[in-house]
């Protein structure tokens, strides 16, 4: 039964063009290039329990102590008496239920059952250290993908020619360091799908975990159809943002407030740039018009395509918020906020959200 389902979904009409077969795309010795080795698209998952363990260790040993010496507090907010039964009732639902009849039942006033759902939900938000380490473990991450990624295409056709990532398909050749570059990618996004479950969580976790999965199901498609080169491409294009998207939180958790200006000005030009301006207009366009020019088509080229497109409107979500953020950075004097979550971090889920942050107004100096 399985080998049925997977010979009817992993069909040769479906996922390749036409007069093509998998026996064609199958690395041997006896082939003019290397293929992708369909096989090995479960590689990533081994190799992100590497990059979880090495997040541990980083964060433990080197980014911890590190936000301890800039100053960055790990206090955690103050515990809610204990209270076994509003515990019960807070486990079944965070959010109060008819506090008056709650009161009644439990002889207490409205108000202390108020402050104890108020501390109760606070002590699960984490520290200010714990939200600058995950942020500084992937400013770390991103900067070295997004370098070893720019030296492995700088050599590559395909990076200053886009046509070139269509002309010969399938019959391009794979590169070690290409390999190494997708693994390694892929290996990041699964670690970071199995780790936003205990992360800091935001106000846009489902967003992220759509983006997660798409990213994942990109790179896994597109290695299994030897289209590893416009998949290379479209990493390096979201690493160059995601740089500067963590350094600013980064910097604001560290409360280096004109670091943090900087870098958010540096995001608005780089993010529009390449998320709103060479995603689409480069490489979708390139997807969409060029690639039927050069390719025949097949159905799996329209889940490609459908894939990218999910990724432009996640963009676009983002891009949105991230300017409602500049708006109100200019009003306020300063940068607020969590990006690609909210326009204030005040507004994240009361159930293990990130701290309030409330945004003060700059005193204007007498000239």
């Amino acid at each position: 039964m399985l080998r049925y389902f997977l010979d009817k979904f992993w069909n040769e009409n479906v996922w390749l063009p036409p007069n093509t077969t998998w026996a064609d795309i199958a690395p041997g010795p006896d082939k003019a290039v290397v293929y992708t080795d369909h096989t090995h698209v479960f590689y990533p998952i081994p190799l992100a329990l590497v990059f979880i363990f090495l997040r541990y260790v980083l964060e433990k040993l080197v980014i911890a102590p590190f936000g301890l010496y800039l100053g960055i507090p790990n206090t955690k907010p103050r515990r809610a008496p204990d209270n076994p039964k509003l515990e019960r009732i807070y486990r079944a639902s965070p959010k109060i239920k008819k506090p008056e009849l709650l009161a009644k039942k439990l002889d207490l006033s409205e108000r202390e059952i108020q402050r104890w759902f108020r501390l109760r939900r606070a002590q699960e938000k984490p520290s200010t250290l714990v939200k600058f380490s995950e942020n500084a473990w992937k400013v770390c991450f991103y900067v070295c993908n997004f370098s070893f990624g720019l030296y492995t295409l700088w050599d590559k056709e395909w990076l200053w020619d886009i046509d070139q990532c269509y002309i010969g398909y399938p019959h391009q050749g794979l590169t070690n360091d290409v390999w190494w570059y997708y693994m390694i990618s892929a290996a990041f996004y699964w670690s970071l799908t199995l780790s936003q479950f205990t992360d800091v969580r935001r106000k846009d976790f489902w967003q992220m975990f759509v983006h997660h999965i798409a990213t994942i199901a990109l790179l896994s498609f597109s290695w299994v159809c030897n289209l590893h080169r416009i998949g290379t491409l479209v990493l390096l294009l979201h690493d160059c943002a995601d740089i500067f998207v963590e350094s600013v939180k980064a910097s604001k958790y560290a409360k280096y407030q004109k670091l943090c200006d900087v870098l958010f000005l540096m995001l608005i030009v780089v993010w529009i740039a390449t998320r709103v301006g060479i995603y689409p207009f480069y490489l979708i366009w390139s997807t969409s018009i060029r690639a039927p020019m050069l390719v025949p088509m097949f159905p799996a080229y329209y889940i490609f395509n459908s894939l990218l497109c999910l990724l432009l409107v996640l963009h676009i979500v983002w891009t949105w918020l991230i300017l409602q953020i500049a708006r109100t950075a200019l009003q306020a004097g300063q940068m607020d906020g969590d990006l690609r979550s909210s326009s204030s971090e005040l507004s994240d889920s009361p159930h293990n959200s990130n701290n309030s942050s409330p945004s003060r107004l700059r005193t204007k100096k007498n000239t």
